[in-house]
């Protein structure tokens, strides 16, 4: 089969899957209806298959067919992680009684005590310190508890997701002490979303601030939890920087 051809054949088939994702209904106030994620895991995956069945198929018609299967079911593959992202977003935004709402300027609004927000790679849930703890402690508060534990009985149903968990402080304290504190928080929130594995904790201090420290109501903004839900491992980063 000539560089053109298997040019001309992946295109097309990534082509299909393009299409295909680009139906969708308008979002409503508490679902997010867009899945982005979906279709660039459609794609990924296809291009991943098709390059795939090419490396292992033989000459002629056999590369051919190949390179379409692995394509089809690349795609299958990695549109199904996309779409169990997507629904894991609007299904813990309606757990915790709010919507998805990807607005950069949702997080300076006081009145938000959770925020569930998505990328490509991740669902990120914020959790205000306010409603979470009480001051210099790192044991939560009941409806705290009540909120984490909905998203952990969420998880049950996504055994693949990996759980990134993050605590943050403002910069009342010293680095080291409030190092310690969003550390024992993150790990307290930690614990309750073990649900398939141990999820990656990290105190990140007053690195990373919302809002600057210079008020009492910014430095209120700064103290939270962040959830993060990845699809896999390799889309884990680092929540502090």
């Amino acid at each position: 089969m000539s560089k053109r051809y298997l040019k001309s054949t992946i295109s097309i088939t990534i082509a299909t899957f393009l299409l295909a994702g680009c139906s969708s209904t308008q979002p409503s106030l508490t679902e997010d209806n867009s899945y982005t994620r979906t279709k660039t895991g459609a794609v990924a995956g296809a291009l991943s298959g098709a390059l795939l069945g090419y490396a292992t198929g033989k000459n002629g018609k056999d590369k051919t067919n190949r390179v379409l299967t692995g394509a089809l079911l690349g795609g299958v593959a990695g549109g199904a992680i996309g779409y169990s992202l997507d629904e894991q977003a609007n299904e813990v935004a309606r757990a915790l009684g709010t919507g998805v709402d990807n607005d950069p300027l949702a997080v300076l609004d006081p009145r938000r005590d959770i925020i569930v927000s998505k990328t490509k790679e991740y669902v990120k849930i914020i959790f205000r310190d306010e409603m979470m703890f009480a001051v210099n402690s790192a044991q939560l508060q009941p409806s705290a508890s009540y909120k984490v534990n909905k998203v952990a009985q969420l998880l049950h149903n996504y055994p693949q997701t990996v759980v990134g968990v993050a605590g943050f402080t403002d910069n009342q304290g010293s680095y080291e002490y409030n190092l310690d504190l969003s550390q024992a928080r993150a790990n307290t929130v930690g614990n309750i979303l073990s649900v398939n594995a141990s999820p990656a904790t990290k105190g990140c201090s007053y690195s990373k601030s919302i809002a600057p420290n210079d008020t009492a109501s910014n430095r209120a903004l700064n103290r939270r939890v962040e959830v993060y839900l990845y699809g896999n491992s390799e889309a884990m980063h680092d929540p502090c920087m």
